[in-house]
């Protein structure tokens, strides 16, 4: 199977920024100044469940399909709840800090036993400065499956990943393959292979979702632009359809977002 995922600058193909509706108070001053946010998304990672998604109480979206990415919202900085829930009894809740200028991902999944019930993971974006022809990659296992390896043009780079684990990378922009594998084994692949196509001067977040014995096994991917000084440029796409069974081309199509 050959999945292709790339990057343009400040890229948007599913996800939709989003405020929350929450008002920020601004310190009284003679000029006005720019409340202090940071930026959240979250990612949907539970097969077979449609589910509702509330911020501090208020309702955000209903229905969110598997796979789906929201935001990024715009958050005040400090502590907000964030609360999901969906059929059979699916229930969780988080306490998120928001810290000025942050940018981070909460992603509803599932845990590595089987029947086990779904977990929040939060994930920061790592947005250091970049050299130049690199592209950075953050590998997360958030799959309904035992520890895995992640293996790039054929090489482990990523070794023994246990679920709400992650990984980063700079790697050289361009073409690259890649597969999840259980952990020190050389097959079967868990996912893959994928040919992932990475721009320069990009971030991109990298969620493995579901089990690959029900053939729920998918890929969900986000990303953004990274500023030569470390800071982000939002942006986001969402596949959420690279299933183990199909040939699925995913592409971006550019948009700015604020």
């Amino acid at each position: 199977m050959k999945v292709l995922v790339t990057l343009a600058a400040a890229a948007a193909l599913m996800a939709t920024p989003a405020a929350t509706g929450m008002s920020v108070d601004a310190p009284v001053a003679h000029a006005p100044r720019a409340a202090a946010v940071g930026h959240v998304a979250i990612v949907q990672a539970v097969p077979g469940a449609d589910v509702d998604v509330a911020v501090d109480g208020k309702t955000v979206a209903s229905g969110v399909a598997p796979g789906k990415v929201l935001g990024p919202y715009k958050l005040s900085v400090g502590e907000h709840e964030l609360d999901f829930s969906g059929p059979d009894g699916l229930s969780q809740a988080t306490t998120l800090d928001v810290v000025a200028g942050s940018n981070q991902d909460v992603v509803l999944h599932l845990p590595a036993s089987v029947g086990g019930e779904a977990e929040v993971t939060s994930y920061q974006t790592p947005t250091e400065p970049i050299g130049p022809g690199k592209a950075r990659v953050l590998v997360a296992h958030t799959a309904n499956v035992a520890p895995a390896d992640v293996r790039v043009d054929g090489k482990v780079v990523f070794s023994n990943i246990a679920n709400g684990e992650f990984a980063t990378a700079d790697v050289p922009a361009g073409e690259h393959v890649v597969a999840l594998l259980p952990t020190g084994e050389s097959g079967p692949v868990i996912l893959g292979p994928l040919t992932v196509d990475l721009t320069a001067s990009t971030i991109t977040m990298v969620y493995a979702i579901g089990n690959p014995d029900d053939d729920t096994m998918t890929l969900v991917a986000h990303g953004a632009t990274l500023a030569a000084d470390g800071s982000l440029v939002p942006s986001t796409i969402a596949t959420g359809s690279a299933g183990l069974a199909s040939d699925v081309r995913v592409r971006t199509f550019g948009r700015t977002t604020s």
